[in-house]
């Protein structure tokens, strides 16, 4: 099993950069893939960002360019790098973890609670 829990969210009210951590727990965590996916009130989750157990990285389109995911398998953290934030990028964040780098919510057996992102016009 893996724990995760996010954090780094927050109220930018400007072109800002955050970066999101996700702490997992559990022995796994190294061998497993690891996704960033949002919520936004009223809308269906969506990906955002998944990077693989051997660093394969994959993103949407909306985020290409302006985040970075990343991992520390000795600290057992994902993290989120996320420059010129956009009103858009608003939403709930989630990490989840699973065996392949998927890009939709299914593809993942572990998740976090969620951490708050929010970006002012």
């Amino acid at each position: 099993q893996v724990q995760l829990v996010e954090s780094g969210g927050g109220l930018v009210a400007c072109e800002c950069s955050l970066r999101l951590s996700c702490a997992a727990s559990g022995r796994t965590f190294s061998r497993s893939s690891m996704g960033w996916f949002r919520q936004a009130p009223r809308k269906e989750r969506e990906f955002v960002a998944a990077i693989s157990w051997s660093g394969s990285t994959y993103y949407a389109d909306s985020v290409k360019g302006r985040f970075t995911i990343s991992r520390d398998n000795a600290k057992n953290t994902g993290y989120l790098q996320m420059n010129t934030l956009k009103p858009e990028d608003t939403a709930a964040y989630y990490c989840a973890a699973g065996s392949y780098a998927s890009t939709v919510p299914k593809g993942y057996a572990y998740w976090g609670q969620g951490t708050q992102v929010t970006v002012s016009s």
